[in-house]
């Protein structure tokens, strides 16, 4: 008895010294956390009309910044510049046209460009410094009109709807002077750029304006038209890119923030119906 007890205390103290001679574990740091890669913003260079295209493109410039994207607005005051700029690259889209304008654009200048997206419509009116209403146009009256013949052909179709004149039968947003078929006041009519017409209020009787050159001259177009457009006009303001770039990451980012619940507010809550949310 007293062997086997000998050595079930000799085996306990070999198992102990072979324990305290083991290496210990050696503890590990815990493994770093690997730095984010930082993604540099992708940035969109838009080429815009002042109001309200570049105040629309300046609200949403932080909502854009949130997705990584850095906005860049050149400001063009002109409706040719900017398709020139954007179909010679030096723009990524521009936003200052309707779909009209935009083909006819493209069939004059053998151009490629499309809409990408609709954003709102600004509602064409008829505007004078000197009488108050369309009854009081007197015979031989001058109207000037914009020299471009997509809102040239608009603004006759304006003065139709009013019954200022007649065109001819099926003839279109194209029309002419020449596709007058009745002017029974035998109205003048002063073609000119369309950025001009505000200026040239005291020197004709009326100017058919659209609403991006009236906002600027202090022109309400719900309150100082005399004539409008109805807020279903078919003319919708478009996002216009080279063909191919639609599908781009970047814009269709564009066209979705665009197309927002935050754009639509901020159309409706600072324009007071002088523009119209397209979406």
């Amino acid at each position: 008895m007293k062997k086997i007890l000998t050595t079930i205390i000799s085996v306990i103290l070999i198992t102990s010294l072979l324990a305290a001679c083991a290496p210990k574990a050696v503890e590990q740091p815990p493994a770093a956390t690997p730095e984010p890669v930082k993604v540099e913003p992708v940035t969109l260079k838009v080429g815009a009309t002042p109001i309200p295209h570049e105040e629309i493109l300046e609200f949403i410039a932080p909502l854009l910044e949130k997705e990584n994207i850095k906005l860049e607005i050149v400001e063009f005051t002109d409706y040719v510049q900017p398709n020139v700029a954007l179909n010679e690259k030096e723009l990524d889209a521009n936003f200052f046209q309707h779909v009209p304008y935009l083909e006819e654009f493209n069939a004059e200048n053998n151009m490629d460009l499309v809409s990408t997206g609709k954003v709102h419509v600004e509602p064409l009116g008829l505007y004078s410094s000197k009488i108050k209403s369309i009854g009081e146009l007197k015979d031989g009256s001058t109207i000037a009109i914009p020299n471009d013949s997509t809102n040239g052909g608009r603004a006759l179709l304006l003065l139709q709807a009013n019954g200022l004149l007649k065109l001819k039968d099926g003839v279109g947003i194209t029309a002419t002077e020449k596709d007058i078929a009745e002017n029974p006041k035998k109205i003048k009519f002063q073609a000119l750029e369309a950025a001009q017409l505000p200026r040239v209020l005291d020197d004709v009787d009326c100017a058919v304006i659209n609403t991006n050159y009236a906002l600027p001259a202090n022109l309400n177009p719900t309150k100082d038209a005399l004539i409008i457009e109805d807020k279903d006009s078919p003319y919708a303001n478009i996002i216009t890119v080279r063909k191919g770039d639609e599908s781009r990451a970047e814009i269709k980012k564009l066209v979705e923030v665009l197309n927002s619940p935050e754009v639509k507010k901020f159309i409706e809550d600072k324009y007071e119906g002088a523009i119209v949310p397209a979406f």
